[in-house]
């Protein structure tokens, strides 16, 4: 007996050195000699999760529960039913999940029970009333549950009812007022107050609700600090797949794109079902935005067999390979769609599109909810999200110095942001602006900047598109080189701006700047120019 209560003992150290491996094989050895009392059968299910084994650790649950039950011990009855319906809920099996929660309330209600497990059951009723679209209920619900916790001194039911809180809020279109809730459950976090496995989902809910919001501040400091905390762990296998996926996420905001499929290809191969999914779109956002149109379409097409949609990601591959028509359609069902939570993603790539296939009035609108969103969640990328559309849908309504301003605005928010790729495309866009301007040489100095930033992320295709405009004739930019070629086929403005889906003002200024560039003074004059230098082959 001496050696089950060393092994009992081994057990419990490793579970306090978060070696979850060992913590396992030590009270299981034990376990097997002499049945483990309700304190290491908590230890060994919560070892058994950490280490990977979902199964072991319901069975272990579970066998608790029932050892509980037989003992009178209420209050490890009632939180035993609790993490069950919990992880019945997490697994989707809601109505074996909402029986297991039935039977928490009904020992609360029939014995004695410590008050905050008693209102741990509120948590989980508050996030599948957020499912429910109930979000008003679950708001008020959770903050009782939270306002308990932290009366009471509980931690895990505290940070429980402010993630609950946070999800009803970002719901409810107020994510500027979920944000607090996040920071509180980060202290708590931080301050190792939680149980691990309320620690690690906290940490993953607290990621994914950075991210929905587009705080990448916030999103990459705490998935450092998620990965920092993974690593103090032995053996521990769940949140490092997730934890993946975020990394996957902030690398290729900040540019580190090596390093983001790297992390990336592991999330894939660790998740599976929808945050499989999810792997694979972020996977295929990075593929999309480095020009690999077969890699990206690929892990678009495995995001959708494991259950994520593959939009609007997809949508912007289409409008890259050329498909316009196919994009639009895309964009424009998304954004009728109600309650997306990716919404502020959606009008992105809507505004983009719209403004590639002409229709500015969609565009404007995109960019004005965008600004509106930006300016209720307080998000510094949405912002600058807002001022790129405005200025995209600037130049093609032939209005160069207003666009100039907007995306001006746009290349300082992302580059006090950290995020490369979205201020090289803003410096592209500039560019154009300028040249409309007719202010050649700060085109050129903007051009090159935005061509040597997608050079340094590997950005091939945008990098070649800016490569191509250089060394024209008459120093000519791409655009020009487009309109001069459609001119010299007897095209009319309007003719060429319904070719390039540009405004007659637009096209307008480019034959002023052409002019002024090649030293000529008429339609015909461009026409020969064309000819004479070998443009129209």
């Amino acid at each position: 007996m001496g050696d089950v209560a060393q092994a009992v003992e081994r057990g419990r150290v490793a579970y306090d050195a978060r070696d979850w491996p060992g913590c396992v094989a030590e009270l299981e050895a034990s376990d097997r000699v002499v049945a483990l009392e309700l304190p290491d059968l908590r230890r060994l299910g919560i070892a058994r999760f950490l280490a990977g084994d979902a199964a072991g650790s319901v069975e272990t649950i579970v066998r608790s529960h029932r050892v509980a039950l037989a003992q009178g011990h209420w209050t490890a009855g009632a939180e035993t039913a609790f993490w069950h319906a919990w992880m019945l809920f997490l697994a989707g099996e809601h109505a074996r999940a909402a029986g297991w929660l039935a039977r928490a309330h009904t020992i609360a209600e029939e014995h004695e029970v410590d008050e905050a497990v008693a209102a741990l059951p509120a948590t989980l009723e508050a996030r599948h009333l957020v499912e429910l679209g109930r979000s008003n209920e679950a708001l008020e619900l959770a903050d009782r549950a939270a306002a308990t916790g932290r009366r009471l001194g509980a931690p895990d039911l505290h940070v429980l009812g402010l993630l609950a809180a946070s999800m009803a809020l970002i719901r409810l279109g107020r994510g500027a007022e979920a944000l607090p809730r996040l920071d509180e459950v980060m202290a708590g976090v931080e301050a190792d107050e939680l149980t691990p496995t309320v620690a690690g989902l906290a940490y993953c809910a607290v990621l994914a609700a950075c991210l929905s919001l587009h705080d990448v501040r916030r999103a990459a400091e705490w998935t450092t600090a998620l990965a920092d905390w993974c690593e103090t762990q032995s053996g521990l296998v769940p949140y490092r797949g997730q934890c993946l996926v975020h990394r996957t996420q902030v690398l290729t905001l900040e540019g580190a794109w090596t390093a983001a499929d790297a992390q990336g290809r592991l999330a894939c191969a660790h998740l599976a079902g929808p945050p499989q999914g999810d792997a694979w779109y972020h996977l295929g956002e990075l593929q999309r935005l480095r020009g690999d149109v077969e890699a990206a379409e690929d892990a678009y097409r495995k995001a959708n067999s494991a259950g994520r949609q593959p939009e609007p990601g997809l949508a912007l591959l289409r409008l890259a390979q050329g498909r316009t028509a196919a994009a639009a359609s895309a964009t424009r069902r998304l954004v009728a769609e109600e309650g997306r939570l990716d919404r502020p993603d959606v009008l992105v790539a809507h505004a983009e599109v719209m403004v590639a296939v002409g229709d500015l009035v969609a565009a404007r609108a995109a960019a004005d909810e965008l600004a509106g969103a930006a300016a209720s969640l307080a998000s510094p990328v949405l912002a600058g999200h807002a001022a790129a559309a405005k200025g995209a849908v600037a130049l093609a309504a032939g209005a160069p110095a207003e666009a100039l301003d907007c995306l001006r605005v746009a290349c300082r928010q992302f580059v006090d942001l950290g995020l490369p790729y979205h201020a090289a495309r803003a410096r592209a866009r500039v560019a154009e602006a300028l040249d409309l301007l007719g202010d050649a040489d700060a085109a050129a100095y903007e051009r090159d900047a935005a061509r040597e930033s997608f050079e340094s992320l590997g950005a091939a295709a945008e990098a070649a598109a800016l490569v191509s405009a250089e060394g024209l004739p008459g120093g000519l930019t791409a655009r020009e080189m487009e309109v001069v070629r459609l001119v010299a086929t007897g095209l009319s403005n309007r003719a060429v701006a319904d070719a390039l889906v540009l405004s007659d003002k637009t096209v307008a200024r480019h034959l002023a700047n052409i002019y002024t560039k090649l030293g000529i003074s008429s339609r015909s004059a461009a026409t020969a120019y064309a000819y004479d230098h070998g443009l129209m082959t």
